[in-house]
This record gives C-alpha cells, structure tokens and sequence, in this order.
C-alpha cells in the first residue's frame, strides 16, 4: 500500500478516536428559535407579519447580510475591570436569558521583551485570541502566553456560552451552535460584537494596532469581525471554511446537530438559514477593506472538510486579498497534538510578528 495512503488512514483513525472521546454530545431537539432574533435590528425594522418561522428566519437572514453593519454594531460597554490576575470583564452589548453568559471574559497577557519582563514598545500591538468550539478556560492561553512572549500583547477571549459563561445546565458550548436556528445566529451576533467590544479596550489602553488569531468556531468569529472593523489590520484564521450550515451539516464534530437538523431542513436550505453569519455573504466587504490574512488549514480534517477550506484559499486569490496560505499535514483534532501543535503556532507568531 503506498505511503501516502498508509498515512491517511493512519491520521482518519487518529482523527476519529480524538473526536469521539466526547460522550456527553447530546441531540437537541430542532427549533427555529425565532424568539431570539427580537433584539436583532433587522428585526425591528422588519417584524414577523404572517411570515411562518421558516420564511422570518430567511427574510431576517437576507436583511442582515444587507445591513450588516447594523446587525454587528453596538454600544462600546462602560465597565471594563481588569482584576490582579490581568481577567478582563465586561458586560456584553448583547444581552441573552443567561446572567453567566451575559459577562464577556478574557485573559491579558502584557507584552514581554526578550529577557521575559514586561516590556514597553514604541509600536503598541495586541491580539485577541478566539479558540475553538467547546474550548475549556485553559485552552489557547499557552498561545496567548507564546505571542506576548514575542512583544506583542495577547487577550485570550471567551466565546458565549463557553468555560464561565456556560449555563449551569450544560456540559457542552450546546448553545453556540445548535439545532436551534435563531439561537445560533444569535451566539455567533454576540460573539462577533464582544470581540469587537474587547478591542476597544485594547485601544482604551493605548493599543495602536490590533490582529485576531481565531480556530475553528472562533475562525469564523474572527472573519465576520474583521469583514465588520476596519481595526483588524493583521488576521489569522486557524482551520478556515465556507458556509456554516455545510460544516455544520458534514462536519464530523457536528453529526450531532445533524441529527436534531434532519427532517426539518437540507444543506441547501441550511446555507440560507445560516447565510448571515456565513464567511461568504461578506467576502465581497472583507475585499474592500486593507488586511493581512494566514489561512491554515488541515489536509485531513473532517469537521471542516478541506474542500470548503480550498475554496476559502481560491476565493483569496481571485479578491487578491494580500495573504498567505498554509496546509498542515494533519487534522483539525490532530492539529492539536505533536508534532502539529508546534507546526501551527510557528506559522501564526511568525506570521504576526512580520506584519503586525
């Protein structure tokens, strides 16, 4: 059997049994979720008039991606604390049914100069950091720590309902993306505003110039955020997609959601339902505006097919966006593991040390 074969099956294998050490995923049961769109400004300027649930979600959708500035603005929040152990909290623009959810977290890490101390630079950089979905505290801070190590501040945020801002009732970040349609465009609203929240209080503290480094869920964040500020000046996107519905419907980490979707929609009508917090809806915004991108991705991932991951990199090429674009010889779990975890954080500090 030929090497390359061997060793795609080798890595699948690897893939599956670190994807399916999860036994608490549980299968929800489908909702519209429509109740949740009602803080949305589309929605005031469009309320539900005879529309059923299936058509509100997709007018809502299509109005968003119209006025998407209006969709992913807010009002920059006026009680940032920094505690003795460099915690960042605040309150978040959005406001969902759950008090823990409702406070955004994140850890600082101040810049350091190459003996280790903290240091004080001419050029003031930082980056905000979004791991992956169902990310537990501890997970990114150890890259959090390595960029600050490189001078270059670090805040390693907490995506909703994730590690502190999880329910009480959940063991799992089941409310970030679910069967429930107007729920998860709502989290993913939510995610992308606290981002763009945390990066006022980075300028707040005199940070000039402001990267994204997101895996994953928290890749998608990071586009749909930078699409949206023109602040994101440098943006590295750790296992990047398409459209959210075809990683939620073939992705092997969702099959989950999958079975709580079917008889209810398709891939096809998923993209529409999930259209506006889809990458593509803004491709042509993100074009527009002066960035630097990384896109790494997985030749053997199966959560976000490389297919989609492809596409993204073709997409950058024929924009002429000003990036670079990086393929792994792993997973999208295995990126994780040795030696790839090591492969993927030389390209992303290299990557923002050169162009922050």
């Amino acid at each position: 059997m030929p090497v390359k074969k061997l060793y795609s099956r080798w890595m699948n294998n690897w893939e599956e049994r670190l994807c399916f050490r999860s036994t608490n995923r549980v299968v929800r049961p489908f909702d519209w979720g429509v109740e949740w769109t009602r803080q949305w400004p589309v929605s005031t300027a469009y309320p539900r008039n005879g529309h059923s649930e299936r058509d509100y979600i997709k007018l809502l959708n299509a109005k968003a991606i119209q006025d998407s500035e209006r969709f992913f603005a807010y009002e920059t929040p006026r009680d940032f604390q920094i505690d003795d152990a460099n915690v960042v909290t605040f309150t978040s623009p959005v406001t969902s049914p759950y008090p823990e959810n409702n406070t955004v977290r994140g850890v600082f890490y101040p810049p350091r100069n190459g003996r280790g101390a903290r240091g004080s630079f001419e050029r003031k950089t930082a980056v905000i950091v979004l791991p992956h979905w169902n990310a537990s505290y501890d997970q990114h801070q150890a890259l959090a720590g390595g960029i600050a190590k490189f001078g270059i501040a670090a805040v390693r945020i907490s995506l909703p309902y994730h590690d502190y801002r999880m329910p009480p009732e959940l063991q799992r970040a089941d409310y970030a993306v679910s069967s429930n349609i107007g729920r998860t465009l709502d989290a993913t609203r939510q995610a992308v505003i606290d981002v763009r929240a945390m990066a006022d209080w980075l300028q707040l503290q005199g940070y000039q110039h402001i990267a994204l480094v997101g895996t994953s869920l928290g890749s998608c964040y990071a586009y749909l955020a930078s699409a949206h500020d023109d602040r994101f000046e440098v943006n590295v996107y750790n296992h990047c997609s398409t459209y959210f519905g075809d990683v939620v419907w073939t992705g092997l980490s969702t099959q989950h959601i999958r079975q709580g979707l079917e008889g209810h929609t398709n891939i096809e009508e998923l993209r529409e339902l999930f259209a506006a917090i889809s990458p593509p809806s803004y491709w042509d915004k993100y074009s527009e505006k002066k960035k630097k991108s990384l896109f790494l991705y997985a030749e053997y991932d199966t959560t976000f097919p490389m297919q989609f991951s492809e596409q993204v990199v073709a997409e950058a090429k024929a924009k002429k966006l000003n990036h670079k674009a990086v393929k792994l010889p792993c997973g999208h779990y295995t990126e994780g593991e040795s030696p790839f975890k090591f492969m993927a954080g030389y390209h992303i500090v290299s990557y923002l040390k050169r162009n922050l």
